[in-house]
């Protein structure tokens, strides 16, 4: 098959893109959409033999469930219902945006998406590519990233095209993605009554762009860290315990002093800022060294290259990444978190 990129740089150019991916979408194809987080391979939600080809492009397991996309608040009980108030006060503080509630399903829903759950992870996207899509498909849209399953999740339309070239049909070239980690993810429950103070209870199932700080503003959290249980289907996407992973076996160090080479082995480093002083480049003489936040040593930055850097290192050959970690607060805690799924383990 061959795979026809169109760019989205500008009005015209973007509603051509826009309409061709609607016709495929309506005749139960499957494209590669950009969206501010990562790119997603998009699929009418609705119909179940389209998702099938999403599980099956990614080779993508059968129980990890996808994320919807709807075209606004006013949509959620198209998928969704029993859904608590209190979710209408975080989509008015962050959709559209990089926010994905767990909400109990319709059964118009089809049990592929769900991963046979009786929950769905819904949100609504800011990219205007995205929601253009969305808007004009007039149905939600399913979109886990553009990836095969468990890979380095792509945030530009080339990674798209080194991952799944030849195998889908269309691939619109939005630009880089904004935010270049994946949704948060959140399970919400209305505040307790009797409370003094009622405020929402909220879970992060998935750290992301809305950050554990700015969700406090609104509720109280509590954050689930740990992954599923081998065998056991996920609430969420992006829970099971590899996952983001390069091919090059990639290790998170704690410390400096964790990291021994062994003689005869070639390591690349992913540093945060790439400070001589106290850090980790001058612990060896490495291979390649890769710094996530060159410019500015910010959070921000590094979270947006984070999966260009370490596709980047993985093309290099060589025995091992070791990756520097970052600090588990803010956009770090998404960071983090995906090399913790990323890394070897034991």
């Amino acid at each position: 098959m061959e795979t026809k990129i169109l760019s989205a740089d500008d009005t015209d150019s973007t509603n051509a893109a826009v309409d061709e991916a609607v016709a495929i979408l309506n005749e139960g194809g499957v494209v590669a959409l950009p969206t501010e987080t990562v790119y997603g391979l998009a699929a009418d939600a609705m119909n179940a033999d389209a998702v099938a080809q999403v599980f099956a492009i990614k080779e993508r397991p059968s129980f990890d469930p996808l994320i919807v996309h709807v075209q606004g608040p006013e949509y959620l009980d198209e998928v969704a219902k029993d859904i608590p108030e209190s979710v209408y006060e975080l989509t008015d503080a962050f959709w559209p945006g990089a926010l994905t509630f767990i909400l109990p399903r319709t059964e118009s829903v089809p049990d592929i998406v769900t991963a046979g759950l009786d929950t769905v992870a819904v949100r609504m996207s800011g990219n205007p590519v995205m929601k253009a899509v969305v808007e004009k498909l007039g149905r939600p849209v399913a979109a886990p990233s553009a990836n095969r399953f468990g890979r380095i999740s792509p945030t530009s339309a080339a990674a798209v095209e080194e991952e799944l070239g030849g195998k889908i049909p269309l691939i619109i070239n939005g630009g880089a993605c904004h935010w270049g980690v994946e949704s948060t993810i959140v399970r919400v429950e209305d505040p307790v009554p009797t409370h003094d103070k009622p405020k929402i209870r909220i879970t992060v199932l998935r750290a992301g762009p809305v950050t554990v700080e700015d969700l406090k503003k609104l509720g109280r959290v509590r954050v689930e860290n740990e992954p599923a249980a081998s065998g056991e289907t996920p609430e969420a996407p992006g829970r099971v315990e590899s996952h983001y992973a390069p091919a090059t076996p990639l290790r998170l160090l704690s410390s400096p002093k964790d990291f021994v080479p062994e003689e005869g082995k070639r390591y690349a480093l992913m540093s945060f800022r790439g400070l001589d002083k106290d850090g980790y480049v001058p612990l060896h003489k490495w291979e390649h060294v890769e710094i996530l936040s060159p410019g500015s040593g910010k959070l921000p930055e590094a979270a947006v290259r984070l999966f260009h850097v370490m596709r980047k290192l993985d093309a290099l050959g060589v025995d091992e990444i070791i990756a520097e970690p970052v600090r588990d607060h803010l956009l770090g805690r998404a960071i983090l978190e995906r090399l913790k799924r990323a890394a070897i383990k034991g």
